[in-house]
């Protein structure tokens, strides 16, 4: 199996006249933590709703190798002809996915890819677990029959689900939160509430967008804690998006810098923190000043 998990290649979106991305290239290692950083405005989280099918981009390929489905193409380029081998190929039935055409963030949740949002987009009416057992409607028995005569089957699936509700809940330290309402908790535990629904969608790759963002020193440093575990402990493979550059040098594994829509950086922390490309995007300087 390829040790690379996420391949972009090409990756450009365009809003009307405006370029967001340009030509943006850049791999995910399979069992890595991958910061994507850079100034506001940078492209960082039209990288991700590209990636996540939010946007349909207007140029590139998007593949995500995983473990269960093999390779599955998420992306392709709009104007591109596609052959009607793409479709039945036996090999690869149900494992590609054309949300080019189609359409659908459920399709590439299917393919093994989560994502939680800048914003918070829970269900803040909705208890804990609730927002849990949601996001698990694709593995429980959806049968309206089973449900309403709550056969062994329908029960068993419903156990399944509240295990894995739990299971995910103690391992973000919210397990003693499961019956309260999602909008009654603290900035920083909903923060990590998200995290633990994208878990329950059973991805191998999950793309955290500013999960730090609004949280102080002691909540960053516990949110370090479980991005690692789900690393090391549960073999979930990390993207994401942040401005807390303590925390992405602290915990990314490789580090890759946009700016104005092209990618100017990559490589290990290290690296990254003395480059003067990326010094000088933060700074608004050019590289001969920093230089």
């Amino acid at each position: 199996m390829s040790d690379v998990i996420l391949s972009v290649r090409q990756l450009g979106m365009r809003f009307g006249g405006i370029v967001a991305l340009s030509g943006v290239d850049f791999e995910v290692e399979r069992l890595s933590i991958t910061a994507l950083i850079g100034p506001n405005g940078a492209g960082k989280t039209t990288v991700f709703n590209c990636l996540t099918g939010f946007y349909k981009a207007t140029d590139g390929r998007i593949t995500l190798h995983t473990a269960e489905k093999g390779d599955t193409l998420v992306g392709k380029v709009m104007g591109e002809r596609f052959q009607a081998t793409d479709f039945i190929n036996p090999a690869q039935l149900g494992s590609r996915l054309w949300y080019k055409m189609f359409g659908g963030t459920h399709l590439v949740n299917r393919a093994g890819l989560a994502r939680t949002f800048q914003n918070i987009r829970l269900f803040k009416e909705m208890s804990v677990v609730e927002n849990l057992l949601v996001a698990q409607h694709m593995y429980v028995n959806r049968s309206l029959v089973a449900g309403v005569l709550n056969t062994q089957g329908f029960r068993r699936a419903e156990n399944a689900a509240l295990d894995t509700a739990f299971y995910w809940l103690e391992v973000v330290g919210l397990s003693d939160c499961a019956n309260r309402l999602a909008g009654e908790m603290s900035y920083g535990q909903q923060r990590r509430l998200e995290i633990a629904r994208a878990m329950c969608t059973r991805p191998e790759l999950i793309c955290l967008d500013e999960p730090a963002a609004g949280l102080n020193p002691a909540e960053t440093e516990a949110l370090s804690r479980i991005i690692r575990r789900l690393r090391d402990d549960h073999q979930i493979t990390v993207l994401l998006i942040e401005h807390d550059m303590g925390m992405v040098m602290s915990i990314s594994d490789h580090i890759i810098v946009l700016d104005h829509g092209n990618v100017i950086a990559r490589g290990i922390p290290d690296e990254i923190k003395h480059n003067p490309k990326v010094i000088a995007a933060y700074l608004g300087a050019d590289e001969e000043e920093v230089a």
